[in-house]
């Protein structure tokens, strides 16, 4: 029996070694067969793109069907991902994933875009065969896995090999109740002001989960507080690093200068990037991941993108926490927010053991402030 958690890095690489992550067989990628050292994270895998996409009519739970069944009801054309791996704005596809499963009884799957494809307003989910919800993989669940890409705001270019999403597994509830929290804000320090100085415990919000809340101001008046996705832009070739002009794709929001209070409109169906009031940590031996608060908070969609891994914030290099980037949609109505409004929360959940590698300098976001994706220069 596997003790309640999250499994962290040297767990996944044994979960490989076990069969319980199989890598693909040769008729799905024989250009890559292995797992590769790269795909591990502190708390999660990273799946990745098989060679063929499905331009598919509509999205769809297989509910008591294989995914292979339903397919071909849905089915419009194949994209060959390897000559012309263009996915169109707008457009729904379903990918298949190199990675398979093989768990154990008391093993069940949680997916999550990447930090990229959040930014880059990349819709995706994973399916599973006879699955009744997104991103949730059944205790035991063996077969292969599936990718629901639909890009929002840019047509993309992909590749075989490529990882939108990733994966953790979880033995068990490892979220940290509200005492628990509690505990672990007092004695790690969970959030910081923009000053790198700690947030004392009576003013952290703690209901479910830390809350965290919306900047608008920013380090300067009159400074870039957030970005609004261009329409009609260029590929977003997502093979190159640093490669595109942020300028074609992204209008600057700046602060309001001279206004005590700021507060912004934004606008229903249009994508928006924002950085959190808070800086944020997570200790070595928990996991986090930002989750809707309250659906009656307002129409909009606050985040695409949830796991923080294990690290994420601690350094010895610059202050204490580092802010989360927030992935807006406002839906139906135009929506209004304000400069500290509570905008979405963490919850903190315990892995079976600290991993042996934690979030730092690797990850293009460490440290990060008002980011975009790693793909603009």
């Amino acid at each position: 029996m596997t003790a309640a958690g999250i499994l962290p890095i040297q767990a996944l690489k044994a979960a490989v070694r076990d069969g319980w992550i199989k890598a693909p067989e040769a008729r799905v990628a024989p250009q890559a067969p292995d797992i590769r050292d790269d795909q591990f994270q502190p708390a999660s895998l990273d799946l990745r793109l098989g060679p063929k996409a499905y331009r598919i009519r509509c999205s769809f739970l297989p509910q008591d069907r294989t995914v292979a069944e339903v397919l071909p009801e849905l089915s419009m054309y194949e994209v060959d991902l390897e000559r012309q791996g263009i996915l169109e704005r707008g457009n729904v596809y379903l990918i298949p994933l190199m990675e398979s499963l093989a768990l154990p009884h008391d093993l069940r799957g949680r997916t999550n875009p990447k930090s990229s494809t959040g930014r880059l307003d990349i819709f995706t989910r994973v399916i599973t065969d006879r699955s009744h919800r997104f991103e949730e993989i059944g205790a035991g669940y063996h077969g292969p896995l599936y990718l629901e890409v639909v890009p929002r705001s840019f047509t993309v270019r992909v590749t075989p090999g490529l990882s939108l999403n990733q994966l953790r597994l979880v033995a068990g509830d490892p979220r940290l109740d509200d005492a628990a929290l509690a505990d672990l804000y007092a004695r790690e320090g969970l959030l910081f002001d923009g000053a790198g100085h700690p947030v004392p415990p009576s003013e952290a919000l703690i209901r479910d989960g830390l809350f965290m809340r919306i900047d608008l101001k920013g380090d300067q008046e009159g400074g870039v507080i957030g970005y609004r996705a261009r329409r009609n832009s260029d590929v977003v070739d997502l093979t190159r690093i640093g490669a595109h002009d942020a300028a074609a794709y992204w209008s600057p929001i700046r602060a309001r200068e001279g206004h005590d209070t700021d507060h912004l409109i934004l606008e229903p169906e249009e994508f928006y990037i924002f950085a959190s009031r808070e800086r944020v940590r997570v200790p070595p031996d928990v996991a986090a991941e930002m989750v809707e608060y309250d659906s009656g908070s307002g129409e909009l969609r606050t985040h695409y993108a949830g796991f923080f891994d294990s690290g994420f914030g601690y350094g010895d290099e610059g202050p204490n926490g580092t802010v989360a980037v927030l992935e807006v949609r406002p839906h139906d109505v135009p929506f209004r927010i304000e400069h500290g409004q509570v905008f979405f929360k963490l919850v903190y959940e315990r892995l079976t053991a600290r991993p042996e590698v934690l979030y730092g300098r690797g990850s293009h976001y460490h440290r990060q402030g008002l980011t975009l994706s790693k793909h603009f220069r």
